[in-house]
């Protein structure tokens, strides 16, 4: 790996200063990360001909991470993802949290972790440790918790991301990165071409508010059946309740785990066009895939316009409103059972 190289990014509005960490192997494969919010601002991968592409969407200044910003490439928290109408019970306490989604707390409310500066330790050649510390009632979560992600990028192309929370006491989280790949390019049109696999037999199905309703439907003869590769285009407009619901895809698989995480994909994309590969490797027991489908028209990195379905998220989690469904993986955590998470992104040529 080439040695880290670190520059000055841009301003935030409270003129704190944002940096960026340029993570660079010996191919010329690279990943550029902000203070900001841990976002990916940048992932150059190189293509059939060897030919390097950015294949995050993204912005080039921080003012539009701070006011424009879907949530590109950046670390989410507390709580990722919805929690029905921003309420949760623990211990025999009522928890009110901000809606920010409708009747919903989104993404851990108004102010989460995409909005925060962290701070960034440098651990050698491919490898930045970054923390953040949330005080006790940050957007009206109980305890303070500290968070840590490593994000680890290695002369093979992957990158890994290693989640670390700790509270001093009980509390709930859910960590996810949010990019929005393209494997085209940043700048190039939409994914729906891009070919998907999931190893995941049922979603969480959802509400007319995208809250689970606690049933697990199964894929089988649905939209949602990526047990196979299948192009994200040949469903997505299905006449379906719950696409009509998403608009598309926005919604929770959950993993059919073997109990050895990392011994195989649980998620794979692939963009015939430019031969680029992704496989996600994961310990979390759901995926939210989705297909930017409200991504409003926007001015993104080198005024490339992004529109609606120009990037895939897959944001590996716990499964969402998992706190108001008992029957859902637990995402509690308290002083004696901290939570830590890894998700792995490897690229490759195919």
């Amino acid at each position: 790996m080439k040695p880290i190289v670190i520059s000055p990014f841009g301003t935030m509005a409270n003129g704190e200063q944002v940096m960026q960490y340029c993570l660079e192997n010996n191919i010329g494969s690279k990943v550029t990360i902000l203070s900001l919010g841990g976002i990916i601002q940048s992932l150059y991968l190189p293509n059939r001909e060897g030919q390097h592409d950015d294949v995050v969407l993204g912005f080039d200044n921080v003012a539009q991470y701070e006011n424009e910003s879907p949530y590109f490439g950046c670390i989410v928290g507390r709580f990722a993802n919805r929690i029905a109408n921003g309420e949760f019970e623990l211990e025999g306490k009522k928890y009110q949290l901000a809606k920010n989604n409708g009747p919903n707390n989104l993404h851990g409310g108004p102010q989460g972790f995409e909005s925060r500066l962290w701070q960034v330790e440098v651990i050698n050649d491919g490898h930045i440790t970054m923390s953040l510390v949330s005080p006790d009632g940050d957007q009206g979560f109980p305890g303070t918790m500290v968070v840590t992600v490593d994000y680890k990028f290695s002369e093979d192309n992957q990158l890994m991301v290693r989640y670390h929370a700790t509270c001093d006491q009980q509390s709930i989280v859910n960590l996810t990165q949010h990019s929005y790949f393209n494997l085209a390019g940043h700048n190039q049109s939409d994914v729906l071409a891009h070919q998907l696999q999931l190893k995941a037999s049922h979603i969480t199905e959802v509400n007319e508010h995208l809250i689970p309703t606690g049933k697990l439907r199964p894929v089988k003869d649905t939209p949602f059946d990526f047990m196979s590769f299948k192009p994200l285009a040949r469903d997505i407009d299905a006449d379906d309740d719950q696409i009509r619901l998403g608009g598309g895809y926005d919604h929770n698989w959950v993993f059919d785990t073997t109990g050895q995480p990392f011994s195989a994909p649980l998620a794979q994309l692939f963009d015939e066009h430019s031969g680029r590969a992704m496989s996600v490797y994961t310990d979390q027991p759901g995926v939210q895939v989705y297909t930017a489908n409200f991504l409003d028209d926007l001015k993104g990195k080198k005024n490339a316009q992004y529109k609606p379905r120009q990037a895939v998220c897959l944001e590996t989690q716990h499964f969402p409103d998992a706190i108001n469904q008992p029957e859902f993986p637990s995402v509690v955590i308290s002083p004696n059972k901290p939570f830590t998470t890894t998700t792995i992104f490897a690229f490759s040529i195919s």
